[in-house]
């Protein structure tokens, strides 16, 4: 399931509507922490109460400002590029990717990085990203013949793993059709999911049905009385009337308001999910094979003769989260179109389509790493994951040999608010959740643009154990399909944060290995000691440093300086 990239011009006031639990969770064997292999280059001790700040050369690295609030109202231009702006110079908790360009990377040229992108789909004829879109140097366009015999015919610019299909199952949903893919535990915890969203659904539903009936009636009421069918706040408190009904609307229609939405918008917001309710409730999907699209064999991995060369996937709007990941990565710099990539004039896109609407398949997933390794990418981003993963053992191989040829993979930690050392969540580097079995994987949490108590997106997972970084997930500017630019957020737009600054790294220090690049992103990121709130609940506050193996958020600059250091070694 796609982690992140949600539309942000909506307020989540759902949250005011029910609370989300998750009980009784079993938690998962702790996953031992390995000794850094570069610990003598710490920034700053985790937890310390003083920073101690690394000098290279004469330069000293970033540390995080003590006691600083960005009181002045964030300009749109700062918004649409906060992720590359500087958390001393900008007070914006950013990843300072204007200062390491102005700074060290000045006059320098790197070489070509090609950063997989694993995802829905990538519009490659956005024209922000036409520039930078891998071509197989291999592969004639159009003439039908695998010509360079890797088992993709035409595949010119990635491979498509889903054919013309979009939909899918969740995971549990598949586990539930086909109980033979797990043991008796993992269907007795997939049909107790299934459940409890079965039992939210309804309680939901209960909920909104006569709230909607209720802003319905309220705002008839209303629109009739102000005779205007758009009125604010501000009309409502200014109301002076004796009639009840009126009295009545307008109290109720005030407290509407506070969900900071329009009338109108507020209704759309409880329709949509209304109808996401309604949905599964009334659903089907338990009968359905969307896989026959395909054509393929799921449960097969040696199955491979399937999908097709279109990287944008059937309908090109589909593809609007792979495409937004992609620019984070790597839109055009300097070109007056929409944002910067993080590294976009150092990077190639080599797209690969394998998350659906639905759950991602395991065998979709293994296969891509391969087809991304086996095409030259350095960098792979994965912004993606679900809670059950049948055939994990096939995405765990691909990570193995994403590690054997020296390839990054760079991982979304996932947006339920919850904390992943408690709770599975895939993919992941450890197969018994003790020891991790490569080097080669960093897991990314979510920043919003605050800093301060609400450093932490609302949204982000996090996990002293299996979270690794934090980087700017919240209201992300980035390109979406048919040449338009969007907000999204999630840990989905973290994740290709930290891909762009990895595919930095390996540009302009292509020697180092996979493994010193993941350990310089984790040691160079700026150490931040406050006390944050977590999963947006207020009544949760807890030290940032407890949320994340390093206690850091990624920073480009620092990680230039270190990866320069190590590079001189």
């Amino acid at each position: 399931m796609l982690t992140g990239g949600y539309l942000i011009n909506k307020k989540a006031y759902f949250c005011h509507i029910y609370k989300t639990y998750n009980k009784n969770l079993s938690m998962n064997t702790i996953k031992a922490s390995g000794i850094s292999l570069i610990s003598a280059l710490v920034l700053a001790g985790c937890g310390a109460q003083k920073q101690v700040v690394a000098n290279y050369d004469g330069l000293t690295a970033i540390s995080a400002p003590l006691n600083v609030k960005k009181v002045a109202p964030i300009k749109e231009e700062d918004l649409k590029r906060w992720s590359h702006l500087d958390i001393v110079k900008d007070t914006l908790p950013g990843m300072s990717v204007d200062k390491a360009f102005a700074e060290l990377l000045k006059d320098r040229k790197g070489v070509k990085v090609i950063v997989g992108i694993v995802d829905s789909g990538v519009d490659i004829e956005h024209e922000d990203l036409k520039p930078v879109i891998w071509t197989n140097p291999k592969e004639i366009a159009g003439n039908g013949i695998d010509d360079d015999k890797n088992g993709y015919v035409d595949d010119i610019h990635g491979w498509n793993f889903l054919g013309d299909s979009n939909k899918e199952n969740l995971e549990y949903e598949r586990i539930l059709k086909d109980k033979s893919l797990v043991d008796e535990a993992t269907y007795l915890a997939a049909k107790k999911v299934y459940d409890t969203k079965i039992a939210e659904a309804k309680a939901v539903k209960e909920r909104l049905e006569p709230m909607l009936a209720n802003v319905n009636a309220a705002d008839a009421v209303l629109t009739k009385f102000l005779g205007k069918p758009v009125y604010t706040v501000n009309d409502l408190k200014a109301i002076n009337s004796t009639d009840a009904e009126v009295v009545k609307s307008k109290d109720n229609m005030i407290r509407m308001f506070s969900f900071g939405m329009s009338v109108a918008e507020l209704k759309e917001a409880i329709n949509k999910d209304l109808e996401g309710r309604n949905e599964l409730l009334n659903s089907n999907s338990l009968n359905e094979n969307y896989r026959k699209v395909v054509g393929d064999n799921p449960n097969d991995i040696t199955d491979t003769k399937y999908g097709n060369a279109n990287v944008m996937g059937p309908d090109k709007k589909e593809a609007l989260h792979g495409t937004h990941v992609a620019g984070i990565v790597a839109q055009t710099k300097g070109n007056g179109l929409g944002g910067d990539g993080v590294a976009s004039n150092n990077v190639e896109i080599l797209a690969v389509r394998a998350v659906p609407d639905g759950d991602e398949y395991d065998k979709d997933i293994a296969l891509a790493i391969r087809y991304a390794v086996d095409n030259g990418a350095k960098v792979i981003n994965g912004s993606f994951g679900k809670a059950f993963s049948p055939h994990k053992k096939w995405v765990y191989d691909a990570i193995k040999y994403a590690a054997k040829k020296d390839v990054l993979i760079v991982h979304a930690a996932g947006n339920e608010g919850k904390n992943i050392d408690m709770m599975d969540h895939f993919p992941n580097d450890s197969e018994d959740n003790k020891v991790e079995f490569a080097d080669n994987m960093i897991t990314v949490g979510a920043l919003n643009f605050e800093y301060g108590k609400d450093l932490v997106a609302r949204f982000s997972n996090f996990g002293k154990l299996n979270v690794d970084v934090f980087a700017p997930g919240v209201k992300i500017y980035a390109t979406t399909p048919n040449n338009t630019y969007s907000y999204l957020q999630g840990t989905s737009m973290a994740s290709p944060n930290v891909a762009g600054v990895a595919a930095l790294i390996r540009s302009y220090y292509p020697k180092l290995t996979a493994s010193q690049v993941k350990h310089i992103l984790m040691e160079s990121g700026v150490a931040i000691d406050m006390d944050v709130v977590v999963a947006g609940n207020p009544n949760d506050v807890r030290p940032f440093k407890e949320l994340s193996t390093t206690g850091r958020i990624v920073n480009a600059y620092n990680a230039i300086l270190l990866a320069n250091k190590m590079a001189k070694k």
